[in-house]
């Protein structure tokens, strides 16, 4: 079997609509799990108090916000070298599902942030890439809105994509390009030295998972949901041609 069967609509329709009860099932069950676990059995950090508690919606949202632009550079570069229609259309999808992740960082930031800087927001490398990658997620919606032709349209989110992963790298690299600025280093890492420690971490990794599965299925929903209004305006189009 080829992974490249998936391009025909009827196949992905069949096989997402077999699975999304499922996926829908185990987000739910592992972001109650996790941010349960994280905000009532846990205990307060010794610096930052209850308030480190964000973590556990800040990492995940913001893991995801840079993962799904990620996905959308790997479908519109499908789309780029083999024109299937599914990809560019499961990139469109992601859109939404990003913007509203990387919203729910930067305000869940702002949040955690306000009492440990004294300020609501700082031009901090990371904060910045951050928001800059909001507004390129604003971009790509507004020119997808924008453009009759969804293949030119396609082509154009496409390229659009392309430059926007520059920030998206920015937003998950920026404290190890810039040791300037407020935003501390990375919650989890390879160093046990930096790493969370495990009361803080095993729910944090309980809620990315959460949160990535979650993103699965609103993708794969929210694809479908493209397929079926692209197949709603061919049948228009045709229909007013016969007229």
């Amino acid at each position: 079997m080829s992974i490249w069967e998936y391009a025909n609509p009827k196949k992905f329709l069949t096989t997402t609509e077999r699975v999304m009860p499922a996926l829908w099932m185990i987000s739910g069950l592992l972001m109650a799990v996790g941010l349960i676990w994280g905000f009532f059995f846990t205990p307060d950090d010794y610096r930052q108090g209850s308030t480190v508690k964000i973590i556990f919606l800040h990492v995940p949202s913001a893991l995801m916000a840079i993962n799904a632009w990620f996905m959308m550079l790997v479908a519109s570069l499908i789309w780029l070298v083999r024109r299937h229609h599914v990809s560019a259309l499961a990139a469109r999808a992601a859109a939404p599902v990003g913007i509203v992740m990387t919203l729910i960082a930067l305000v869940t930031g702002a949040i955690w942030g306000q009492p440990m800087w004294g300020t609501w927001w700082a031009w901090d490398p990371r904060l910045t890439s951050f928001l800059v990658l909001f507004l390129f997620y604003l971009g790509y919606i507004a020119l997808w809105e924008a453009i009759e032709d969804p293949d030119t349209a396609a082509d154009l989110t496409s390229i659009l994509c392309l430059v926007g992963s520059v920030f998206a790298v920015l937003s998950r690299y920026a404290v190890n390009f810039w040791n300037q600025g407020l935003h501390q280093g990375a919650s989890l890492s390879l160093d046990k030295k930096e790493n969370v420690a495990d009361a803080f971490s095993n729910p944090l990794y309980v809620c990315m998972l959460g949160f990535g599965v979650f993103f699965l299925a609103m993708v794969f929903y929210r694809t479908g949901t493209e397929i079926r209004a692209r197949r709603i305006r061919a049948l228009m189009a045709r229909e007013k041609l016969d007229t």
